[in-house]
């Protein structure tokens, strides 16, 4: 399991890309992977698109995330969810609060 984060080249997209398994280990990675957004990003994408595992301490990662960058970030999309991932997101209530694709 990895984290990596890559910002866009006009710095307006931060994309955290997660490989593997979505959880309490990457507690610490994930929150320093957004601490020190650049004040011109105006989104986040969340990349699963390696992610094949995800429980509950991965949507509270990302609740914190969205609780966090609410006042400066415009939009946090979930991208590339496998089905099981969304099925999870939608259950959970998550396309209420992100942009989910």
């Amino acid at each position: 399991m990895s984290l990596s984060k890559d910002t866009s080249a006009d710095g307006k997209t931060l994309t955290i890309q997660i490989r593997g398994k979505f959880d309490f280990n990457l507690v610490q990675s994930f929150r320093q992977a957004y601490a020190d957004i650049d004040p011109q990003t105006q989104k986040v994408v969340v990349d699963l698109r390696e992610t094949d595992y995800m429980d509950s301490s991965a949507l509270g990662m990302l609740l914190n995330m969205k609780k966090t960058l609410a006042e400066s970030v415009a939009t946090i999309q979930i991208a590339n969810c496998r089905p099981q991932l969304k099925k999870i997101l939608q259950i959970s209530r998550f396309d209420k609060k992100f942009d989910i694709d």
